[in-house]
């Protein structure tokens, strides 16, 4: 069949070129119209009907036509030829409707043999104009029934594309006027919530859209469009939600808007406003314990351990790892420790251990190196640009950044001028530890000192120290001395040795032993040189001192080796001067015994 008209095909194009000026007849082209060659028939039907203007069977095929063309049209893409096909085929239906009479279908009744059925009174087969204008009232109401369905679809279509587009212009801008997820949250205002608001809108706009549109769809029955939204999750706020969407595709992928403005507004509703109102808050309670400690003129710690607000922190760091706020309250709040040390301290009664004093400077020094530390980190920072996430704050606490900036410049020059001046307070205190005060003499608690007459040989920590005293190069006494938390002795001894024997040239080989009971009542100083004199002996003092009555005795001894201890037997009062195997041993009196 395909094979036949493509022959008749060929043969009516010879004709045509070949009869230049003769008229095309319409039996050579119905054989074409016949086996539904439409795409070859139709340019000759055309010049046929602008020849012949009243043959019905050539308005009803160019009906067809236009009809079978409309179907196979894009009706998205190409809506408007779709429905301008529909519009012609209406058209020529309409004129072979006015047309087709009795005596047409009797006269050309082979031109309708697509209308040939069955009498059903009769058995007769046969053409019925009652039928050909029933099934071209059908068309034309189907046709126009249809236009009106296909520009329904096209209406939600393109009202759910262009509400989606709109979704993601304002989605873009959004994303544009943050550098990230931390700023969206931080710099939230209302302009921002109301934004958020719209796009969930739009979206939803554009979701029902869809929805129409796909209803609408359904009743065009079999289309070559089955779209389906799939939506995904906006789940990295400057990476996602910016592409377009092909609303053409089966397989539609679109950002859900509603979803991230959703979550965002809950974000901001139920953290970021409150935690907005809180930190102004906090600023405010802060504020009352500076005022109350400079008024009352009382420490505030304890205060400041209560209203310290660890959740408020691990708020904020949820969506900044150093808020510009939370360094604010440390810094005023290490400023408030600092002046509580010194308050507590000025209160306290003064004391004369120098280790307390010491301690209390140490305090203090932790106390301002940690407001320093705070105040030099936030001098250096841009708070400008940090300040930008924490408007509403700043605008509440400080008016503006300059105020803030002043305030954090006025607290680091303070805790620079308060550490010079506790530095020199520390030097004090630590020189102090190392020195006994006797006036007019103060006695060195460490060794190698050059510049002092007092020359330390034995040093036990914080309980007393023995030495020589050296009122010149060859004068000179034993010294023993307590130790006590003020510096100032409480057992001051000093008593004979063999000064030819401890000379200051000789200090090197001069050394010491001692001991003491465990009540701390009786204390024995033994002074030796390691350098053997002439009879190969070495020259050694030793002194017997109580704590209640002072010095007992001291007697000079030339013994036959170095000393290596000394050991007291209570019972007895004897003292044993022992090295290794030798050994000698004193009686309570001071006088050797073997």
């Amino acid at each position: 069949m395909i094979k036949v008209g493509f022959i008749k095909v060929v043969v009516l194009m010879l004709l045509v070129s070949s009869a230049y000026g003769q008229k095309v007849k319409y039996k050579d082209i119905f054989g074409l119209l016949k086996t539904k060659q439409y795409e070859a028939a139709e340019p000759f039907l055309k010049k046929y009907l602008k020849e012949n203007e009243d043959n019905p069977n050539a308005y009803l095929y160019m009906g067809i036509i236009a009809h079978e063309k409309s179907a196979k049209e894009d009706i998205l893409k190409l809506t408007e030829k779709t429905i301008a096909e529909m519009d012609t085929a209406i058209y020529f239906y309409t004129k072979a409707y006015q047309l087709i009479t009795e005596k047409e279908l009797k006269r050309n009744d082979e031109y309708y043999e697509i209308y040939n059925r069955r009498d059903l009174r009769t058995g007769e087969f046969g053409v019925k104009l009652s039928d050909v204008q029933f099934d071209l009232q059908k068309k034309l109401e189907g046709l126009r029934e249809r236009i009106d369905r296909i520009k329904m679809v096209k209406h939600y279509f393109v009202l759910s594309d262009s509400l989606y587009r709109k979704s993601n212009v304002l989605f873009r801008s959004i994303q544009k006027a943050y550098p990230g997820e931390k700023e969206f949250y931080l710099r939230a205002d209302e302009n921002l919530t109301k934004s958020l608001t719209a796009l969930a809108l739009r979206y939803d706009s554009s979701v029902k859209a869809f929805e129409n549109y796909k209803s609408s769809l359904a009743t065009l029955g079999k289309v070559s469009y089955n779209q389906v939204m799939v939506p995904r999750e906006i789940a990295d706020f400057k990476k996602d939600g910016a592409s377009a969407a092909d609303f053409y595709k089966n397989e539609m992928e679109v950002w859900d808007y509603r979803r991230f403005a959703d979550k965002s507004k809950a974000v901001i509703e139920k953290e970021i406003l409150p935690m907005n109102k809180h930190l102004v808050e906090y600023d405010i309670e802060i504020n009352k314990l500076r005022d109350k400690l400079s008024k009352d003129s009382v420490s505030v710690k304890s205060d400041l351990t209560t209203l310290i607000d660890k959740l408020l922190m691990e708020q904020l760091k949820k969506f900044d790892k150093e808020p510009l706020p939370m360094e604010v309250f440390s810094l005023k709040i290490a400023d408030l420790e600092y002046r509580s040390t010194l308050i507590e301290h000025k209160k306290q009664a003064d004391s004369t251990d120098v280790h307390q004093q010491l301690e209390r400077a140490s305090r203090e020094q932790r106390y301002l190196s940690k407001l320093d530390s705070i105040a030099d980190k936030l001098n250096t920072q841009n708070i400008d640009t940090k300040a930008e996430d924490y408007a509403n704050f700043i605008t509440s606490t400080y008016n503006n950044t300059i105020v803030l900036k002043s305030y954090i410049r006025t607290l680091k020059d303070y805790a620079e001028r308060e550490k010079k001046a506790l530095d020199k307070k520390l030097v004090k205190r630590n020189e102090a530890l190392r020195w006994l005060v006797q006036v007019p003499d103060s006695i060195p608690l460490f060794k190698d000192v050059s510049r002092s007459k007092f020359k330390p040989l034995s040093i036990i920590d914080e309980k007393y120290t023995t030495g020589l005293y050296y009122k010149d190069s060859v004068n000179a006494e034993g010294y023993f001395y307590s130790i006590t938390p003020t510096r100032i002795p409480d057992i001051k001894i000093k008593f004979a040795i063999d000064k030819s024997s401890f000379k200051q040239s000789g200090l090197p080989s001069a050394k010491s032993l001692t001991f003491s009971d465990a009540a701390g009542q009786i204390y024995f100083v033994l002074m030796y040189s390691e350098k053997a004199n002439k009879d190969n002996k070495y020259a050694a003092t030793l002194a017997k001192i109580y704590r209640s009555d002072g010095l007992a005795w001291s007697s000079n001894y030339q013994l036959a080796f170095i000393p290596k201890e000394i050991m007291f037997k209570q019972d007895t009062g004897e003292l044993t001067i022992k090295a290794d195997a030798l050994q000698s041993i004193v009686d309570k009196n001071g006088k050797i015994m073997k």
